[in-house]
C-alpha cells in the first residue's frame, strides 16, 4: 500500500503519522510543525522574553541537541541570544566523548560554548570519585542523586559565568512523565506539586529556568533529529543502569503500550496539580552555609558535599542528613565546604529529606539518566 500524501503540504509523501493527532506528515512539514509547537510553548508560557541571554544546558545528547537547534532557528523571532553551557562531571570514558559532540555542535552552529567542571566547582570532587566513595559505603545506586544535585548547581554557575538571564534544559514529555511517576512512587508530595510547571521564575538568587520541549514526546524528538540530520551522543552513562529512573521508564513504556496518551496525560496531570493552592509547598528558607534557597537547614549541595568530605556519604542521603545539619562543617580543609566557597547554591531539597535523582523538573539533560535506545538512521 503506497504511503499517504502529507496532510499539510498535500504534495510530498508522508513519512510518519503523529500518534497524538493522527496527522500524516512529510519530514519537512513535521519539522516545521515541531518548531511551531515549541514556539507556541515559549510564547504562551512567557518563558523567554525578548532580549534574554539564554544558557542552553548542553550534554551532547538528543534532547539538548534538538533544543539548541530549534532555539537557534527561533532566536530571530524570539529576540534572544543563545550560549551553550556544558558540564564536565568527570566520568572517565564517557563525558569526554559527549563534550566532543557538544564542541562540534557549537562550531557547526556558531554558538559560544562554556564548559564548567565538577572538579573546579566542588573542591576536586568528580563523579568517578563520588562513585568510589559511595560504593565503599554500599550506596552505589546513589550516584545519580549526587550527579543530579551537583549538575544543577554547576549549570547555574556556568550560566552566571556567561551572563545569562535564563536557563533552558532539554526535558521532553517522557522525562517529565517519568519524574511524575518517580515522585508519586516516592510519596514526594512537595515535588509532585511543583514539578508540573514549565519552569521556575527564579526565586531569590536563582536564575529562571524553563523546559521548551516539555510537551514533545521522546519519539518525536528523535524523529526531528533524524529529519534534520542532527548528530548527537547516544551512549548511556556508566552509572545509569542502577538508577531508579530506569524502573520508572520501564513502567511508563508498559503504560504507554496500553494507553498511548499516558505520557501527556501524566504531564498535564502534574500541571493541574501544580496549580492547586492546597498542593503548593511552603516557601523555601535559606541555607545556613551558603545562603541559597533551601527547604532545610542545609541545601542539597551543601549536605551532599559535606557528607562526602566527612567520608560518610550515607549521611547526606535521606534522614541521615539531620546529623550533618547538627554538626559544623569540617575545618582546616579549604575544600571541606566547596558549596559555601563557590557562591549561592540553587538546589532544592524534598520535604521528607530524601535527595532525589536529579530529576527535580529542572535538571539539565543529566548524564546519569538512561538514554533511549532509539536513534536515527544515518
Amino acid at each position: 500500500m503506497p504511503a499517504p500524501t502529507c496532510s499539510s503540504c498535500h504534495a510530498a509523501r508522508a513519512a510518519l503519522r503523529r500518534p497524538r493527532s493522527g496527522q500524516a506528515l512529510c519530514g519537512s512539514c513535521f519539522c516545521a510543525t515541531f518548531e511551531a509547537e515549541v514556539l507556541h510553548t515559549v510564547l504562551a508560557g512567557h518563558l523567554l522574553p525578548p532580549g534574554a541571554v539564554v544558557a542552553v544546558g548542553a550534554s551532547g545528547g538528543k534532547d539538548s541537541t534538538v533544543l539548541a537547534h530549534v532555539l537557534r532557528e527561533l532566536a530571530p523571532r524570539l529576540g534572544i541570544t543563545l550560549h551553550l553551557v556544558a558540564v564536565d562531571e568527570g566520568i572517565g570514558g564517557y563525558r569526554d566523548a559527549a563534550l566532543e559532540a557538544v564542541s562540534s555542535q557549537a562550531a557547526r552552529w556558531e554558538l559560544p560554548l562554556t564548559i564548567v567542571a565538577y572538579a573546579d566547582l566542588f573542591g576536586g570532587w568528580t563523579m568517578d570519585a563520588v562513585a568510589r566513595s559511595t560504593a565503599g559505603s554500599g550506596r552505589s545506586r546513589s550516584c545519580c542523586t549526587f550527579c543530579g544535585v551537583l549538575r544543577r548547581r554547576a549549570l547555574e554557575e556556568g550560566a552566571r559565568l556567561v551572563g545569562a538571564s535564563h536557563i533552558v534544559t532539554g526535558h521532553n514529555a517522557d522525562d517529565m512523565a517519568e519524574t511524575v511517576l518517580m515522585n508519586f512512587l516516592r510519596g514526594d508530595a512537595g515535588r509532585l506539586a511543583r514539578g508540573g510547571v514549565l519552569g521556575s521564575a527564579g526565586e531569590g538568587c536563582a536564575l529562571p529556568r524553563c523546559r521548551p520541549l516539555q510537551f514533545a514526546s521522546q519519539k518525536e524528538v528523535v524523529l526531528y533529529a533524524h529529519f534534520r540530520r542532527l548528530r548527537y551522543f547516544s551512549e548511556e552513562c556508566v552509572y545509569a543502569p542502577e538508577a531508579f529512573r530506569g524502573h520508572a521508564r520501564d513502567l511508563l513504556k508498559r503504560l504507554e503500550a496500553a494507553r498511548p496518551s499516558a505520557v501527556l496525560d501524566l504531564v498535564h496531570s502534574a500541571e493541574r496539580l501544580a496549580l492547586a493552592p492546597a498542593a503548593r509547598p511552603p516557601p523555601p528558607g535559606t541555607c545556613s552555609r551558603c545562603g541559597a534557597l533551601a527547604s532545610h537547614t542545609l541545601c542539597q549541595a551543601c549536605a551532599l558535599l559535606d557528607g562526602l568530605n566527612r567520608g560518610l556519604p550515607r549521611l547526606a542521603i535521606g534522614k541521615g542528613r539531620r546529623v550533618l545539619e547538627d554538626k559544623p562543617p569540617l575545618s582546616g580543609n579549604p575544600s571541606s565546604d566547596p558549596a559555601a566557597s563557590q557562591g549561592p547554591c540553587t538546589c532544592e531539597q524534598s520535604r521528607d529529606g530524601a535527595t532525589l535523582c536529579g530529576d527535580g523538573g529542572d535538571r539539565a539533560e543529566a548524564t546519569c539518566v538512561l538514554q533511549s535506545d532509539l536513534s536515527p538512521t544515518e
